[in-house]
Parts: C-alpha cells; structure tokens; sequence
C-alpha cells in the first residue's frame, strides 16, 4: 500500500502522456493483488451465510469513495490547477505508513495459520468453519510439489470448473454496466447544472447506493441460498430503469431513474463477490483462490470498454449506451438466475466442488 500511494503521488509531478500512462501501469501492477487478497482473506474466515455483510462492508468503501470523490471534485472544479492535488489527496491516504504497520498487526493469515493467534484460537476458528457449512479448510490437500507445479494445478483446476464462468461472465456484466459511474456528472449535468453543481448532484446516487447495498448484504445472509435470484432480482430493476432511462425524456425523471439504476448495480457487486466465494468455499486455498482473483480480474476488464459507452455525440439520450447496459443486465438476469438453481442443489453446475 505505501508503494501504490507513492506512486500515485507521483503521478501529479508528471509532465507529459507518456509519464501518465507509464505511472498508471506501475500503479495498475502494485494495486492488483489488492482486492483479490480481500476476497480471499474474507472468504477464509466467514461461513457462507456470514459473508455477505461482510462482501457489503468492503464495497461500501468503494461507495463512499464515490460521494467523497463528487464533493472533492466539486470543489476543485472551479479551479482546473488544482487537478494534480487530487492525484497527491489520493497517494498521501493510501501512503500512510501507519496503514501498514497497524494491518501487519491487525490482518490475520489463514484460520491454522495466524501467528498472531494461540494454537487453541486458531483451531476454534477453524472448527467453527467446519460446522454446518461447506468445509473450507484453508490448506492445500494435494501432496507436496514445487510452487510452480502447485500453481498450474490450482489454476486448471479452477479453469476446469464450469461456475467459475457463470460466474465471471455475471460479473462482468456488473461491471461493465457500473462503469456508468463515469459519466454520473456528464448525465446529471443536462439537469441544467453547472459543471460543479453536477459533481455534488451525484452525490445523492452514492447514498441511495451505500443504504441498498448495506441492506441487501445484511438479509442476503439470512437467505443465502436465495443469493443468485436476489441479484437477478437486482439486476432486473436495474434492466428496467436503464431501457426507461433511454426512453424518458424530462432530465427529473431521468435522475431519478439513474439512482435507482445504480442502487441495483452496486447492491449485486458486492453480492455476487459473496455469492461466488461461498459458492468456492469448498475448494483448496490455492484454486479458490485462482477462482476468486480470476472472477475479479475479468469482471474489471469490462471497465476497458465501459469507458467508450456513453460518447458525447450520443447525448442527451444516450441510446447507446443505456442500450448496451439494458443488454447486459438482461444477460445478468439470466446468468444469475441460473447459478442461483444450482446454488439450491450442491453439486450442480460444480457448485462447491473442488
């Protein structure tokens, strides 16, 4: 993390495009290992019907990150010069040497691996795990092999798995359809508000935000076999206020459509974060962990072509764009809709399996 906030500080100082692009690729590198570490360490201490809150907490940061970042960019906007100093805002929080001291003493390793913890304490935690719930034992079974050997095992075995597919092919269309994020103030501003007005108008999308996915994790693990038709259950009101938005011309209505469009896209990602991690519970460390980085991985791609869905020729409707995202939460009905039956029957579709 010092490294990743280092380098983004750095990234103010550049002078020309190619510094830029050559700093963000730096950066891309140092912050990759970042979420699938979460999603891993997550899943290793939680049952499945505990990790739903939990995948909501995560996200959430991502939420407000969203809001504070429309109150940040509204207040430098009226003053272009500033732009570096959010680059140097956004290093010197994740650059805090006392984050890492403070998570090398807080994080935990694997339940029978922690040192921070006493032999009794980690068989508590991992014995806890085992009970009534798919047994994660957070240690590889396979017979000792070289590292290299190990790693390929894990990555064909999880590669082997037809869910590992439904379920990045679903996240991916979360993604993708989230990236409608980057143009929240380009939308909100044909309300007729000023570019700086249009930054804290989007502020009200992140909150709706930040309560639906607070809630949505909280029941999602006192039904957790229900997690796949809670997200296409999502992901179809979200299918609903995007062909509205598309169609609908009064910009009022249209706010108000995109809050609830974006409610539904970000209650399904952490969701099926969850969801997925439950669904690899079972698996050896090494290939759920190979499943849950190669979910996130791919799922992240889609913010490469997210980026070009809303051009700003296609204004003020943006047909294009809200098109493409009512297609892809149509499939996400689908996809979810089915991993969500063979979520109710174990051993379908490689539900837990290892």
């Amino acid at each position: 993390m010092i490294l990743w906030g280092t380098v983004t500080c750095c990234m103010a100082a550049v002078k020309s495009y190619k510094q830029l692009v050559a700093l963000r690729v730096v950066v891309g590198i140092l912050e990759a290992g970042f979420a699938p570490g979460v999603l891993l360490i997550l899943s290793s201490w939680y049952k499945p019907e505990e990790q739903s809150k939990r995948f909501a907490v995560y996200i959430s940061a991502a939420i407000l990150s969203g809001a504070f970042g429309g109150l940040l960019a509204g207040a430098i906007t009226k003053n272009l010069d500033a732009k570096p100093s959010i680059l140097v805002q956004a290093g010197s929080k994740t650059n805090q040497n006392s984050q890492a001291i403070i998570a090398h003493f807080l994080l935990l390793d694997f339940p029978l691996t922690s040192q921070h913890l006493t032999q009794a304490e980690r068989r508590l935690a991992h014995d806890r795990l085992q009970t009534g719930t798919p047994s994660t034992e957070n240690i590889d079974k396979s017979p000792a092999a070289p590292p290299l050997k190990t790693a390929f095992r894990a990555i064909r075995l999880s590669l082997t798995n037809p869910t590992i597919w439904l379920f990045t092919a679903g996240y991916m269309v979360i993604v993708g359809s989230s990236t409608l994020s980057y143009f929240y103030p380009t939308l909100v501003q044909g309300l007729g508000y000023t570019a700086t007005k249009a930054q804290y108008m989007t502020v009200p999308i992140y909150a709706v935000a930040f309560v639906c996915n607070a809630l949505t994790g909280y029941f999602s693990d006192r039904v957790p076999r229900m997690r796949g038709f809670i997200i296409s259950g999502w992901l179809t009101l979200s299918l609903a206020c995007s062909i509205a938005t598309a169609l609908t011309t009064p910009f009022t209505t249209r706010y108000v459509l995109l809050v609830f469009l974006t409610a539904g896209l970000w209650s399904t990602n952490a969701l099926s974060l969850s969801f997925a991690s439950s669904t690899f519970g079972a698996q050896e460390t090494s290939v759920r962990a190979v499943s849950l980085a190669f979910v996130n991985a791919m799922g992240n791609l889609a913010q490469i072509y997210g980026a070009y869905l809303f051009p700003e020729e296609d204004k003020p409707r943006y047909a294009k764009g809200f098109g493409v995202v009512s297609g892809m939460c149509a499939l996400g009905v689908g996809v979810y809709a089915v991993l969500g039956w063979g979520g109710r029957r174990r051993g379908v579709l490689g539900y837990g399996g290892r």
